[in-house]
């Protein structure tokens, strides 16, 4: 922000080359920062700070966690099939689920474009179980209750996922891992949702 602000308009190449960055590794801050209407982005010209009183607001945004704005997670049982899991989405309205194991701990991610997918071969829902379909773990992006609320929105951005799980590492017993390995207890969930609605009330406190 304080290079936009004193060397505005620039483009979003000579912002990285500022912070000895990459162009891609600056993109989901920039994307960030327009959402909540700090930066104003202008094809051919650059960013340009509009923000006023941007940085004391920001820097409550920032202290945020996610696991202050977590949400519960919709899930189903790793046991469940695709047809189980397409009607948890449509009676929750969401196009995210979580697939857990009976004792809770997160084995993948159904997302509505992966039984789309599935779709188009005319399959039978009712007989394919969900860990066909499911992104699995370790595959799967996540996020700890302790990371910032910003660390989320920039995940989100990156992989283009619109939910993350809300995890914490659990260290399994013998009955579930013969190497006592780290796995992920699922806590809750952020969503695109709920980052814009911050989003929203950041931007009336600048305003």
């Amino acid at each position: 922000m304080t290079i936009v602000r004193g060397q505005g308009p620039i483009t979003g190449e000579q912002i990285a080359s500022h912070l000895n960055l990459t162009r891609a590794t600056l993109r989901p801050d920039l994307t960030i920062l327009t959402m909540a209407g700090i930066l104003e982005a202008k094809p051919r010209v650059g960013y340009t700070y509009i923000g006023q009183g941007a940085t004391e607001a920001l820097t409550d945004y920032r202290e945020l966690t996610v696991g202050d704005v977590k949400m519960v997670p919709v899930v189903v049982s790793s046991g469940a099939s695709v047809y189980d899991a397409l009607v948890t989405m449509i009676l929750e309205d969401v196009g995210t689920i979580f697939v857990v194991d009976d004792d809770g701990l997160l084995a993948g991610v159904v997302a509505r474009h992966d039984i789309l997918r599935l779709s188009l071969g005319q399959a039978d829902f009712r007989s394919i179980p969900v860990g066909v379909v499911m992104t699995r773990v370790p595959q799967v992006i996540t996020a700890a209750p302790e990371e910032s609320v910003f660390s989320a929105a920039s995940k989100m951005v990156a992989y283009q996922v619109e939910v993350l799980p809300v995890v914490r590492p659990k260290v399994a017993g013998e009955e579930s891992s013969t190497h006592n390995e780290a796995v992920l207890e699922v806590l809750g969930s952020i969503s695109r949702t709920t980052i814009t609605k911050l989003f929203a009330e950041l931007g009336e406190r600048i305003l």
